[in-house]
């Protein structure tokens, strides 16, 4: 798959998206899975502008799962995020997705990561959310949107495919470029993000 690197400055009017599965879907591998899911966003009214690479990772926590295919995608769209966020949900269901476990393996995961610079539902939720530890973290889930996604600076799996798309692309609450975000980013968990070739 081509890749295209633009630079979005600080991405008003584009939302990035992170694509994964480690499960695979209907006897297709996680990466066919990914691959026809971003097929799927194409043939919506979303209009996908920038493909990261595909890559492989170890699935979040350590141990949980089998490795997961991961990859990112900048879009633009008439929706606003909430329907957004629910397109993203119907093509989940479409692939059987299931949320009966916190981090369980799954066929298809589709994570809006931010929505241009929006701040959802407001600044005081965000790092409500933002600020949790990781035992909270595995226990509580969210009922509502939060933008940016609130985890998106501690993630190797997403932040390495985002260097790939919008590597300039700032966070509205903290000010940081993606780049940052990822160059802060421990060396050991960027190097477990490998591209497939």
């Amino acid at each position: 798959m081509a890749k295209q690197s633009t630079e979005y400055g600080d991405g008003n009017h584009i939302s990035l998206i992170a694509l994964g599965s480690n499960l695979g879907w209907n006897g297709l591998s996680a990466l066919e899975t990914v691959l026809r899911a971003l097929d799927n966003l194409k043939r919506s009214d979303i209009h996908v502008v920038a493909t990261s690479g595909m890559y492989k990772t170890p699935a979040f926590p350590k141990g949980s799962g089998p490795d997961f295919v991961n990859a990112a995608v900048a879009v633009t769209s008439n929706l606003n995020a909430s329907q957004m966020l629910s397109h993203l949900h119907q093509i989940e269901s479409d692939f059987d997705r299931t949320r009966d476990q916190r981090w369980a393996p799954r066929s298809l995961d589709l994570d809006l990561l931010a929505h241009g610079g929006d701040i959802e539902p407001d600044l005081a939720t965000f790092h409500q959310w933002a600020d949790l530890d990781l035992e909270t973290q595995k226990k509580d889930r969210p009922t509502t949107l939060i933008l940016p996604h609130p985890r998106l600076q501690d993630r190797a799996f997403v932040l390495v495919p985002l260097m790939d798309i919008a590597p300039d692309w700032v966070h509205p609450v903290t000010g940081k470029r993606v780049k940052d975000m990822h160059d802060e980013l421990p060396k050991d968990l960027r190097e477990e993000v490998q591209l497939i070739d």
